[in-house]
């Protein structure tokens, strides 16, 4: 009985530890983004750290090719992103659904339009360090790559009165502080469709 008890200790002392490490391991607000490298639809290779080099800001945005809701922000993405790639904001989509194929995320760039990077965040590595829920989300770094800001891009799918995504926007390219209650907001649409554990091991020899 004692040896059967010592054993659960263990496992829940193990499982504890996984989460804290995992928690550790995640992005978060007024911290450093550490540097990571993703591939676009035609398999090149880009870092963030190259993306984001000599930008006042950038910009990034979980997006889905079937999400309803992240398609209703396309036209607005386009928008954001003409208004603001002329004064040093780098816009960079991923893609973290297991769902969509890079095939169907380069159509979906291409017929909407998208001006910008879009990556494929095939085992929700990315998604994972930035604990991306939804699509879409977004997260904006400042010219250090802090991360100044995490949530929605408005306050509504279709009528949006309250332009959350601008406002940081607006105030990181005037090298402005946030306010605290800005930081972050409620991101709202379609849960991020992510790989399970065995898909995600390195099974290479």
């Amino acid at each position: 009985m004692k040896l059967l008890t010592r054993i659960l200790v263990l496992i829940f002392a193990v499982i504890l530890t996984s989460g804290a490490l995992a928690i550790a391991d995640t992005i978060k607000i007024d911290k450093e983004v550490p540097n990571f490298k993703l591939k676009d639809a035609t398999d090149k290779k880009h870092s963030l750290k190259d993306l984001s080099h000599d930008k006042k800001a950038t910009v990034i945005m979980f997006i889905s090719t079937e999400c309803p809701v992240s398609n209703d922000y396309n036209e607005r993405i386009v928008a954001l992103h003409n208004d603001y790639k002329e004064q040093g904001v780098q816009f960079i989509g991923i893609n973290s659904n297991k769902n969509e194929s890079v095939k169907e995320m380069a159509k979906h760039n291409k017929a909407n339009k998208f001006d910008f990077l879009v990556l494929k965040d095939l085992k929700n590595e990315i998604a994972d360090k930035f604990r991306a829920r939804r699509t879409p989300e977004v997260y904006l770094l400042d010219e250090k790559r802090i991360l100044r800001y995490r949530g929605a891009i408005d306050n509504s799918q279709r009528h949006p009165e309250t332009h959350y995504l601008r406002q940081v926007l607006d105030l990181v390219v005037a090298e402005n502080e946030i306010p605290k209650d800005l930081k972050t907001t409620k991101a709202f649409g379609c849960t991020i469709k992510r790989v399970s554990r065995e898909q995600r091991r390195d099974r290479t020899p």
